[in-house]
C-alpha cells in the first residue's frame, strides 16, 4: 500500500475514533484530540519505519514498540503521552478498525464462501484457544501475585 493511502486511512480512522469516543463515552473531542494526535504520530512513524527498515516485521510490531517506548515511565514526555492518550477509549479505536476489516472481508466474500463450514470450526477453535490461554495466564499471574 502506498504511504499516502495509508496516511489517509490513518487520519480517517483517527477522526472516526474521535467521533466514537464522543458518542460512546461522552469524551469531548477537544479533550481527546491531543491523545489522538499522539497516537497518529506513533502509528505514522511506526508504519514509516516498517517500510524503510531492513528488518522486515509487520508494521504493528514497530507501532507497538514505539508506543511502549513512548509510555515507559522515566522516558521524557511519557507522563504527557499517558495522560493525553488516556482520554481516548480503546473501544472507540476498535470501531473504525473493525469496520475496515469488515469491508475488506466483504470484497472477498466469494472466496470466503468457498471455504465452507471449516472456517467456522477453525474460528471457534481459535477463539476458544485464545480464551483458555488468556484465562490460564491470568490465573497463574494472579496466583503468583497472591491476589487469589
Amino acid at each position: 500500500m502506498k504511504f499516502s493511502s495509508a496516511l489517509r486511512i490513518f487520519i480517517i480512522s483517527g477522526i472516526l475514533a474521535l467521533v466514537g469516543n464522543f458518542v460512546g463515552f461522552k469524551v469531548n473531542p477537544v479533550d481527546a484530540l491531543p491523545g489522538m494526535l499522539i497516537l497518529l504520530v506513533i502509528v505514522i512513524a511506526g508504519y514509516g519505519l516498517s517500510q524503510v527498515s531492513p528488518i522486515k516485521l509487520p508494521s504493528f510490531a514497530y507501532i507497538s514498540a514505539l508506543a511502549i517506548i513512548a509510555s515507559i515511565p522515566g522516558v521524557p514526555g511519557a507522563d504527557l503521552v499517558t495522560k493525553y492518550v488516556g482520554e481516548v477509549q480503546f473501544l472507540a479505536l476498535c470501531t473504525p478498525i473493525l469496520s475496515y476489516a469488515g469491508i475488506s472481508i466483504g470484497k472477498d466474500m466469494d472466496s470466503f464462501k468457498q471455504q465452507g463450514f471449516q472456517i467456522v470450526i477453525v474460528t471457534l477453535l481459535a477463539l476458544a484457544g485464545t480464551y483458555i490461554g488468556s484465562a490460564v495466564i491470568a490465573h497463574v499471574v494472579l496466583k503468583l501475585t497472591g491476589a487469589i
